[in-house]
Parts: structure tokens; sequence; C-alpha cells
């Protein structure tokens, strides 16, 4: 029962990562819309907080199957 709760527990906390990508990318997107000449710029920035909300959620995972 205990593995069942923390896969629940789990499930809700990836909640969070999940609309932290959204909103990294819809920024990203928005600021490429206003200023296309800063993509470059903007590019790597999106990528890294992507990368950053996508290891908290695997860390999460991680968590979930330790405990």
């Amino acid at each position: 029962m205990t593995g069942t709760l923390n896969l629940v527990g789990y499930g809700l906390s990836a909640i969070g990562p999940a609309i932290a990508t959204g909103m990294i990318f819809a920024a990203y997107i928005s600021g490429v819309a206003r200023q296309p000449e800063a993509r470059s710029v903007l590019q790597p920035i999106a990528f890294l907080g992507f990368a950053l909300a996508e290891a908290l959620a695997l860390f999460g995972l991680v968590l979930a199957f330790v405990l």
C-alpha cells in the first residue's frame, strides 16, 4: 500500500514541474515574439529552465521509488 501512495504523491507533485515548463516556454515565446533578435539570448535560458524543472520531477520520481 505504501508504494502505491508514494506514486500517487509523485503524480500530484509532478504537476508543479509541468506548470513550470509551460510557463517557461510561454515566456520564451512571448519574448521572441516581441524581440526576434533576442532569440539567441533567450533560447539557452529557456532550455536551462526546462532542464532544471524536469530535473526536479526526476528527483521526485527517484524519491518515490526509494522511500
